[in-house]
């Protein structure tokens, strides 16, 4: 397994598991209940979604553009970058 795969996978357990503690929280404070089937599926559902979602943007998100001509510094000749003091 990639590191890119397991990067994504390792995501999708934290969106699980942080929308299963949002939802406890809910059901504590409204006094309300979900059924367990709803909980697990809307949690799977959640988790594959944050997995694919991350998968997917992360190559796009961590792409380091390619240099322009104008953003490319080109030293003086000698390779210094020291400049000579000005008298």
């Amino acid at each position: 397994m990639n590191a890119r795969v397991k990067e994504a996978m390792l995501w999708g357990v934290v969106g699980l598991l942080t929308f299963l503690v949002l939802l406890q929280g809910y059901e504590l404070l409204q006094d309300v209940r979900v059924d367990l089937w709803v909980k697990a599926g809307a949690a799977a559902t959640v988790g594959v979604a944050t997995t694919a979602i991350t998968y997917l943007a992360n190559r796009r998100l961590t792409a380091s553009p390619e240099p322009t001509d104008s953003q490319t510094t080109s030293t003086p000749e000698g390779g210094d970058d020291e400049q000579e003091p000005s008298e």
